[in-house]
């Protein structure tokens, strides 16, 4: 059985290079697909979405899009910047569309596995931001993955170089993300 994951975050940057946020999430989402997954990714400019307004229901294509693939996903992997010790606004607003699956079957994230990435320039905000992405799922019903990976510093060398402790890190959380998550199919499937 496939495991349909949704890979989201990172920031807007340079057109053409990927944040270090988004090749973390990458590297995960990689090993996620050689432990059967189908990916499907959010990042940089398919995040900046409108503010949230929960007061309103209209919603623009990319909005319901994300909302969409996260409505049929089995997992999520969901990587964050680390801005003053906290989640990024725009990973926040992302999340906060989830709202949209409050009346579902299967509401917010309930029955899907979630691993979370924290990335910063020290040791202490992407920490931060790990145990903020860590909160935002509980509060979604989500089951956060055991290892989390938070990744501080100077910029580390993603294509398995000279930081390979955090490569370890992120494919072993992309393996255990898929993993957990065909585990659970059984349970879901019960839910229809």
């Amino acid at each position: 059985m496939s495991v349909r994951l949704v890979a989201l975050g990172g920031s807007i940057g340079q057109p053409g290079r990927p944040s270090r946020t988004e090749s973390a999430l990458r590297r995960a989402a990689a090993a996620a697909v050689g432990a059967g997954a189908e990916v499907e990714f959010f990042v940089g400019e398919q995040l900046r979405l409108p503010l949230y307004d929960p007061s309103s229901a209209v919603r623009d294509v990319k909005a319901r899009q994300l909302v969409e693939a996260v409505r049929r996903a089995d997992a999520l992997l969901i990587a964050s910047p680390a801005y003053h010790g906290a989640v990024s606004g725009l990973i926040k607003n992302a999340l906060d569309y989830f709202e949209d699956l409050r009346e579902d079957v299967r509401p917010y994230l309930e029955q899907r596995v979630v691993g979370c990435i924290g990335v910063g320039a020290g040791p202490q905000g992407p920490a931060a931001t790990l145990r903020g992405l860590r909160d935002i799922v509980h509060a979604l019903r989500g089951w956060p993955t055991p290892l989390g990976v938070v990744i501080g510093g100077a910029p580390a060398d993603l294509s398995g170089g000279p930081d390979d402790r955090t490569v370890d890190q992120l494919e072993s959380m992309g393996t255990e993300v898929a993993d957990f998550a065909r585990t659970r199919a059984p349970a879901r499937s019960l839910l229809g």
